[in-house]
C-alpha cells in the first residue's frame, strides 16, 4: 500500500484558481496516474465548503481509478464530496460510530502511536491504520519518540493480518523498504510522494524495491 498524504499547503484563503489548490491537483494527477493506492486530504487549513469544493475536485480525477480517496477527519466532507473515506486522528470520533454512521463500504483509516491505539481501531472495525511516527520528523515530534522498527514490527506481527502502515519519517525509499522488511503492509508520507514530477519515478523505485500490497 502506498499512501500519499497532502501536506496542508492550503490556507483559509484558497479558491480553486489559487496556485498551491492547482499544484495539489496536479500532484493528484500525477499519483492517479501512477496508480498510487490511497490519497488523503490533509488540508487542515481549509474551512468546510473550500474542503468540500477540493474533495468533489480531487474525487473526479481518482473516481473509477485504482486510486482511492480519503480526507482527513471529516467523513461529512468525504461522504457529501464523493470520497471513498476518512482518515480519523486521536481526536476524532471513534471508528465505530463513523462505522455505524456511514457504512461497510466507507473506507476508515486511523492514526495510532501505540499498540493498545491500534487493539481500538481494530475493534472499531477501522480498515487499516497509520503507525508512527516510525522515524524522526519534525512534524510529528507532538506525538513523542519515534517508535522504531522494532517495535513496529512487534505491533505489526501481533495484529496480522490486521493491515499497519508505516508512517512518519519515511523520506527515502531505503526507509520504505526498512518499513515494509518490519511487517508494514505499506508506507504513507507526505515528503517522499509530494513532488509530481518526480513520483512516478519513485513509485516504479518503491515497487521495485519493495514487495507492497494492494498494488
Amino acid at each position: 500500500m502506498t499512501y500519499l498524504i497532502t501536506s496542508g499547503a492550503t490556507t483559509v484563503h484558497s479558491q480553486p484558481q489559487s496556485e498551491e489548490w492547482q499544484r495539489l491537483l496536479r500532484l493528484v494527477r500525477a499519483a492517479v496516474q501512477s496508480q498510487i493506492t490511497l490519497i488523503q486530504l490533509r488540508e487542515k487549513n481549509l474551512p468546510a465548503r473550500s474542503l468540500y469544493k477540493l474533495t468533489v475536485e480531487v474525487s473526479a480525477l481518482t473516481r473509477g481509478t485504482k486510486t482511492r480517496l480519503l480526507v482527513n477527519d471529516r467523513a461529512d466532507v468525504a461522504r457529501a464530496g464523493g470520497a471513498d473515506g476518512v482518515h480519523l486522528t486521536t481526536n476524532s470520533l471513534e471508528g465505530s460510530f463513523v462505522r455505524r454512521a456511514f457504512g461497510h463500504d466507507f473506507l476508515i483509516g486511523v492514526s495510532t502511536h501505540t499498540l493498545s491505539e491500534v487493539i481500538v481501531a481494530r475493534e472499531g472495525n477501522a480498515d487499516f491504520a497509520t503507525f508512527g511516527p516510525l522515524f524522526d520528523t519534525p512534524s510529528k515530534h507532538s506525538y513523542g519518540a519515534p517508535v522504531g522498527l522494532t517495535q513496529l514490527s512487534e505491533v505489526a506481527h501481533a495484529l496480522a493480518p490486521f493491515p499497519l502502515v508505516a508512517l512518519g519519517g519515511i523520506n527515502t525509499t531505503e526507509r520504505a523498504l526498512q518499513a515494509v522488511n518490519a511487517g508494514a503492509g505499506g508506507v504513507a508520507a507526505i515528503r517522499l510522494f509530494e513532488d509530481a514530477e518526480r513520483l512516478p519515478e519513485t513509485l516504479r523505485l518503491l515497487r521495485r524495491k519493495v514487495v507492497l500490497t494492494d498494488e
